[in-house]
């Protein structure tokens, strides 16, 4: 009929307000690329960074908080350098598919908080809320396929070798307390290494390279305008159930890790 179109069914508003799910982008690059400046900036030009945490509608993950516990024998490799934090086998897939299905399912989740300097996982956890956009950033974020299957979108930060490695000497030696002489045995015997093997072929599945990083402000403005685009439509969508007595609007509230690449 003619008027059918006009307006939708009960049922159906009811099924668009639960299976209402969050636009997961997956973020990779190799160490010090600037995965997390890249972030940041997406969540300042959306507005998000002045709003409080409970109210945001992007959140922030970053790989480095799912490293694996490690055991005595590799926290005594870890605290002499001699430990691989950037071969996959580092990072604890298990939990990282749960969070992301938890994130996908609209719930609220826990996120492991890792010491850099003791190499081992705190007591505490950050609180993530559900979001309507969930940035996840991370070296090796496009390595496991079951992992990179759940990301509707996959940003690759490209930047110069030498830049990264400048970059990693600068952060390890004034907030890592690590000598010059340790980092660099570090970045050539499995950074590099692990970065050519592991890292760098996963850029072929990227959706977008980002040059430069957040340096390219015309590629962020792009992503910007696509995640606000989702946003609007995402609430939209939320109301209408609302509105129409269906469902629930999700809480849109978030805290970014606060861990850096390794």
């Amino acid at each position: 009929m003619a008027g059918d179109s006009e307006t939708k069914p009960a049922d159906q508003a009811e099924n668009e307000s639960i299976n209402w799910q969050p636009f997961l982008i997956g973020v990779a690059g190799g160490t010090a690329s600037g995965k997390s400046s890249v972030c940041s900036k997406i969540m300042e030009l959306l507005g998000q960074n002045e709003i409080d945490h409970h109210q945001r509608q992007v959140a922030i993950l970053s790989l480095d908080s799912f490293y694996r516990v490690l055991t005595p024998e590799q926290k005594a490799k870890a605290l002499k350098g001699q430990f691989n934090f950037d071969h996959p086998d580092a990072f604890d897939n298990d939990l990282i598919i749960a969070t992301l299905w938890d994130i996908k399912e609209g719930k609220t989740v826990q996120i492991p908080v890792y010491d850099f300097v003791s190499h081992s996982r705190k007591e505490e956890t950050v609180t993530v809320y559900p979001a309507d956009v969930v940035l996840f950033e991370g070296i090796l974020m496009f390595y496991s396929q079951e992992i990179r299957d759940l990301f509707q979108m996959k940003l690759f930060v490209d930047t110069d070798a030498d830049t990264r490695l400048s970059r990693r000497v600068l952060r390890d030696i004034s907030e890592r307390g690590r000598d010059l002489e340790s980092v660099l045995a570090q970045y050539i015997t499995f950074v590099k290494p692990a970065f050519e093997e592991f890292c760098l072929p996963t850029k072929k599945y990227a959706d977008v390279i980002i040059p430069r990083g957040v340096d390219n402000l015309v590629a962020i403005n792009l992503i910007v305008q696509h995640i606000q685009d989702i946003l609007n439509g995402g609430l939209t969508k939320r109301l209408n159930g609302w509105f129409n007595g269906y469902g629930t609007t999700k809480k849109q509230p978030n805290m970014e890790s606060s861990s850096r690449p390794h």
